[in-house]
């Protein structure tokens, strides 16, 4: 796995992270972090340079929608991909004129994950 490839996954629901972080050793990467809150996701992009971010839209300190502009700022290299189970056309079309570079509808399967893989990280050997 390329060391410098890393994930940021950013959720309200331990469950919800930890799924999609096993999802992700799965298809074999390794380097992953999870954020809570708003708070922790924007420190930890700030601290850390990440390949993709997931950010769920609903989280307890902010609007995940209104946070991807921020993430743009800090880390324009980032992927950031939208989780939610709200998948209306307008929350799709709302995360990506904000700046998302793809949308996941909750609940996701391992096989969308690795798809969006190797959208944004072709160069990645994936099982």
């Amino acid at each position: 796995m390329d060391a410098d490839f890393s994930v940021l996954i950013v959720d309200d629901v331990g469950t919800v992270r930890n799924f999609l972080q096993q999802t992700l050793v799965h298809l074999g990467i390794d380097n992953i972090d999870q954020a809570s809150t708003a708070g922790q996701c924007l420190q930890l992009t700030q601290d850390n340079k990440y390949s993709i971010i997931f950010l769920d839209i609903e989280l307890p300190d902010g609007n995940g929608k209104e946070i991807i502009e921020k993430l743009n700022d800090i880390s324009p290299s980032s992927n950031v991909v939208m989780v939610s189970a709200h998948s209306t056309v307008e929350n799709v079309k709302d995360a990506i004129d904000k700046g998302a570079k793809g949308f996941v509808v909750k609940p996701f399967s391992p096989k969308k994950i690795a798809a969006i893989l190797k959208k944004f990280a072709p160069d990645l050997r994936l099982p």
